[in-house]
């Protein structure tokens, strides 16, 4: 009986969010106090914190201890992946991907666009490029597949002026390269007058 009501409040919880904030936390509550450790509501309650109140550091708690309940919800690995990369956690980002691709019934586009977003957030355009169009052979639906073709796109653009940009420096650096010996006599020729 317990776990029916458990059940029924966590149904509550999901129907109800995002649009109905107040009747969700209300029935994410009541299913954790039934069951304190139930991976899908401390799941859900870790999206209200990241997405509705901008409290990453509960969000985390939440997500952790969702994980350390059940390491097998495939579910919660997107978002969380996520909530780490947005809150510049890279490395541990990486750990939880790393162990996602592991998990049984995964949705593997789902963690390679977490890892092209990862590395689009360190600023790694070629590998974040590889991860996507990755992401894009395994996507299963329209949709996700034209979401990824506009995340390479913005990637790519931002490959290009990542070139142009350090094209420029090159640049910069060999001019200054050049007029370095220049300078060195000159400031001899100062130095003797």
């Amino acid at each position: 009986m317990r776990n029916i009501l458990q059940n029924i409040h966590l149904f509550r919880a999901i129907e109800a969010y995002p649009w109905e904030l107040e009747k969700a936390v209300e029935a994410l509550q009541y299913a954790l106090a039934y069951d304190p450790e139930n991976a899908k509501a401390l799941h859900l309650m870790a999206k209200v914190y990241a997405e509705q109140l901008g409290d990453f550091e509960t969000a985390k708690t939440s997500f952790e201890s969702a994980l350390a309940s059940r390491l097998d919800i495939p579910d919660i690995y997107p978002d969380y992946i996520r909530l780490l990369t947005n809150n510049e956690d890279f490395e541990e980002a990486q750990k939880v991907i790393d162990f996602a691709k592991t998990v049984k019934g995964i949705d593997k586009a789902a963690i390679a666009l977490a890892q092209g977003q990862l590395f689009e957030s360190l600023a790694q355009f070629e590998d974040a490029e590889h991860a996507l169009k990755e992401a894009k052979q395994l996507g299963l639906n329209d949709d996700f597949i034209s979401f990824v073709d506009n995340m390479l796109s913005r990637v790519k653009k931002k490959r290009k002026a990542q070139a142009n940009e350090n094209r420029i420096l090159e640049n910069q650096a060999k001019k200054e390269a050049e007029a370095e010996p220049k300078r060195w006599f000159q400031n001899r020729l100062n130095n003797l007058l």
